[in-house]
């Protein structure tokens, strides 16, 4: 499998290097990816995009595809990674590319040191209607970097009601969007906007990577 094309905001020289995988359904350059990566650069930090060989073969040909696999998903971060390299790097993403950045941020065995923390953008915590099916484990029993998961409070994909009650690790750092779903829109009866949550969320990452 050849290196992922990469997507870049702001300035090489930045410190830290954020990488930002994309969701199941939508691009690399979505206006969700498109917000945080240059309110990111906007903060000084440098974002790297990429997207997964079936997103990248849909952008070549037109044609919708489900993702590839784990496997192929966890080895294409594994090149963006060395690809990047030996910058010191913050791996996440939306949804199902920030599942698959905490997959390597957990394994002992393939974690980088150059990955100096995780920050997941609407973390799947279970496929949709199945709330029985939780994504937790790695999470609670290997995850070593320090993490930010930015959720929705009304995520269908883990609600801040259903995630309070998962026990996770003190040490995993949320920012809740109000009234945010899984892209953290909120309604427009809530008298918010996806710009206003969108904007709090990369505030909140930027103070999160000071920070450590």
């Amino acid at each position: 499998m050849s290196s992922p094309d990469l997507l870049f905001d702001g300035s090489a020289s930045a410190a830290l290097t954020v990488v930002l995988g994309h969701g199941a359904g939508a691009t690399m350059d979505s206006p969700f990816m498109n917000a945080f990566a240059q309110g990111l650069a906007a903060q000084g930090l440098r974002v790297a995009r990429f997207e997964f060989p079936y997103m990248a073969a849909r952008r070549a040909d037109g044609r919708r595809r489900p993702p590839d696999r784990q496997p192929r998903l966890l080895a294409c971060w594994q090149e963006v990674i060395q690809a990047l390299a030996p910058a010191p790097l913050v791996i996440g993403g939306k949804s199902l590319g920030g599942r698959m950045a905490s997959l390597i941020a957990a394994d002992g065995d393939t974690r980088d040191d150059r990955v100096r923390a995780l920050v997941c953008l609407g973390y799947p915590f279970h496929p949709p209607g199945k709330p029985e099916r939780l994504r937790t484990e790695h999470l609670q029993q290997g995850l070593k970097s320090p993490t930010l998961i930015v959720q929705g409070t009304r995520d269908a994909l883990g609600t801040r009601a259903e995630v309070e009650g998962y026990g996770l690790p003190r040490a995993i750092r949320f920012h809740w969007a109000p009234d945010g779903d899984h892209s953290l829109v909120p309604r427009k009866a809530s008298g918010r906007t996806a710009e206003r949550n969108w904007a709090e969320a990369i505030d909140a990452i930027a103070t999160f990577l000071k920070e450590i």
